[in-house]
């Protein structure tokens, strides 16, 4: 059973309370010039993925909110699954929160805001994460104003890869197809790759490679298998002197199939994401994928393949959140004459990748899609 959303207040004064300020929900969008497009990029992002994993029941386990009053320690915690941070915000939009105490001039101003990109670097990824929140370093966007961390986050199942520097790991969903959750190419953590490596090397526990989430989705999102390089090469040096690893949190999004029989026509619908085509084929495999009342010497051939079957379905339907494909001689040429053929399609709804034209890049790496 999933956990009840929750709201956490954090404050070392008392009455440092209140309901979520519908305001945050605009936050996403990037006022801040400084983070304005990393916050945009990461609002597409989490938004889509967000869509995802609402349509994919047991995948979100819980969805958490945390407001932390300015200079205590704000904690994410997850019970079960994995932190994937939703928003993170600095500032004020209510007079009440975190109010007690506080002259009315530093609690007047609701029209103060600032994303704290930081706060995903740190958190996503992991079982619990904690702060405080004047080792943020985030900039002041109202000075005079006492301000609190308004932080919204999922609980997701997902999987954990950790790869050492100078190493390589293999993501693998089987017949299903990655989704990418979380990526860090640094360290935040004294104990992980640390085997016979010297303390000075291990210290520094806040160091992330800046690109690294959307260098790892270009090369893993979609795909059934990736293979991935901890190396300065691949992500740069974000820490020099520090031994770093590459952490990885995604899951395995299911493969769907469409059978459909020759004369008719297949239907392919997304309720969200969009549309990616793994395999197809237009033609017969076996003898007994429709079959009923066909006389056998329209079912005995089984290996009739048409040669565009996949390039044909997948210009009709990559990317979009529904197509449509008559399984026809006239669409794929007639690759058995004689035989009675079925369209088969292997295909997945995924997030939406359109961001990351944004980033100027293409997927990249070994993978089989």
């Amino acid at each position: 059973m999933n956990k009840p959303s929750k709201l956490t207040l954090t404050s070392s004064v008392a009455s440092c309370s209140g309901l979520l300020p519908s305001r945050w929900t605009k936050f996403e969008l990037g006022q801040s010039q400084t983070f304005g497009t990393f916050t945009s990029m990461m609002f597409f992002l989490k938004l889509s993925l967000l869509s995802l994993l609402i349509a994919a029941p047991g995948l979100v386990t819980s969805s958490e909110n945390v407001i932390t009053c300015d200079d205590n320690v704000q904690r994410l915690n997850c019970d079960i699954g994995l932190i994937s941070v939703q928003s993170a915000v600095y500032g004020r939009t209510d007079r009440s929160v975190c109010s007690a105490g506080r002259p009315p001039s530093q609690i007047q101003n609701t029209n103060c805001i600032s994303n704290i990109p930081h706060i995903f670097e740190r958190c996503d990824g992991k079982i619990a994460c904690e702060f405080k929140t004047d080792t943020i370093g985030s900039p002041d966007p109202c000075v005079g104003t006492y301000k609190y961390y308004n932080t919204t986050y999922n609980c997701i199942q997902a999987r954990i890869s950790m790869t050492c520097e100078g190493s390589f790991s293999t993501l693998d969903c089987g017949n299903g197809v990655i989704q990418i959750t979380s990526a860090n190419y640094g360290r935040t953590d004294r104990a992980i790759c640390s085997n016979g490596q010297p303390s000075s090397l291990t210290e520094n526990t806040d160091c992330h490679a800046p690109n690294t989430l959307t260098s790892v989705i270009a090369r893993c999102n979609e795909r059934r298998s990736c293979i991935l390089e901890a190396s300065n090469a691949i992500f740069t040096d974000p820490c020099v002197g520090t031994y770093k690893y590459l952490a990885v949190s995604y899951f395995c999004h299911p493969a769907q199939t469409s059978v459909t029989c020759e004369g008719s026509t297949a239907v392919l619908t997304c309720g969200v994401g969009v549309l990616k085509i793994h395999s197809a084929n237009y033609g017969r495999t076996d003898s007994t994928t429709c079959s009923a009342e066909r006389p056998l010497s329209q079912i005995t051939k089984t290996n009739c393949s048409a040669t565009t079957s996949l390039s044909e379905v997948a210009t009709r339907c990559n990317d979009r959140s529904n197509c449509t494909v008559p399984a026809t001689n006239t669409v794929f040429t007639d690759p058995c004459v004689g035989t009675y053929k079925y369209l088969s399609i292997v295909y997945s709804c995924v997030v939406n990748d359109g961001f990351l034209s944004l980033l100027h890049l293409s997927p990249e790496g070994d993978t089989n899609r």
